[in-house]
């Protein structure tokens, strides 16, 4: 059995590992209800786009924009978005399983553009080609910053480099969920009910390929920033939720050696008290 000197050591050091918990939980959730409204804000903007360019991809050919063209060769790209750091409870490796699951049922060639630190190292030890590595965007990821992720990506699909692109990131649902999810980002998918749009016919001012030269650059980035914001809010929820079972263990874990404690001390007593008393009868 421990000594009380070992049990007062261990309980001095979860002590400090809980103080760090606390203050790691608190920091997350303060962190948390800004990437939470700045994901909740974007969605609106980003389901939008997604809705027009898809009624566009359905009344236009492949000739008006390359972007619109669904490609026969070319290798499949899936962009992986996890985070720099850990600590994050199980959400990067439920992504990066989902997204291994991926790549093992594929047939052909495929490789990956990372975002964030995990998601490359991952796919280093699995020996997954790595297209690019884009490190994670801090706190406050603006929109400036997936630029060129979205031009590597949009210059590798229009060259016929990359036949396929999806993008593989964990979905902010809840506090408490946060769901692996694989949306298409390329070829842009005509959407399944045309009966909507008047006569399938639209009106462009100068002309189709202007408008979507610079519509279609802007879809791709605003579909990148919307993933990079989802993991971001998914990131401190998850983060928040480990630190706080951790700070609960923490606290168990203090009781248990507590109770160690005042049982190793009350043996220690009893112990005394008859090394005292066989003394006093042996005089």
């Amino acid at each position: 059995m421990a000594s009380q000197r070992d049990i007062r050591r261990r309980i001095r050091d979860v002590g400090r590992i809980k103080q760090i918990t606390r203050a790691m939980q608190f920091v997350a959730a303060s962190k948390l209800k800004r990437a939470q409204d700045s994901t909740l804000q974007a969605r609106p903007y980003s389901e939008k786009i997604d809705e027009v360019l898809a009624d566009l991809a359905a009344v236009l050919g492949a000739e008006e924009h390359p972007l619109l063209s669904r490609r026969e060769g070319g290798k499949r790209l899936l962009v992986l978005i996890t985070s720099d750091r850990g600590l994050a409870g199980p959400l990067n490796t439920n992504t990066i399983r989902f997204a291994a699951r991926t790549i093992t049922e594929h047939e052909g060639d495929l490789a990956v553009v990372s975002v964030g630190r995990k998601g490359r190292d991952a796919m280093r030890r699995a020996r997954v080609p790595l297209e690019a590595h884009f490190a994670g965007y801090g706190d406050r990821p603006s929109f400036a910053d997936v630029i060129p992720l979205s031009r590597l990506i949009t210059d590798g699909f229009v060259s016929g480099e990359f036949g396929q692109i999806d993008i593989v990131y964990p979905r902010f649902v809840s506090t408490l969920t946060q769901r692996p999810t694989m949306e298409a980002l390329l070829p842009i998918e005509p959407t399944e009910d045309t009966e909507g749009i008047p006569g399938n016919q639209f009106i462009f001012e100068p002309n189709a390929g202007a408008v979507l030269e610079q519509l279609l650059p802007r879809y791709v980035a605003t579909r990148l920033y919307q993933a990079v914001l989802e993991a971001k809010a998914s990131e401190e929820s998850s983060r928040m939720v480990a630190m706080k079972n951790a700070t609960e263990n923490a606290d168990d874990l203090i009781g248990e050696y507590t109770l160690a404690y005042n049982k190793v001390r009350q043996a220690n007593i009893t112990r005394e008290m008859i090394e005292i008393a066989t003394g006093a009868q042996s005089h």
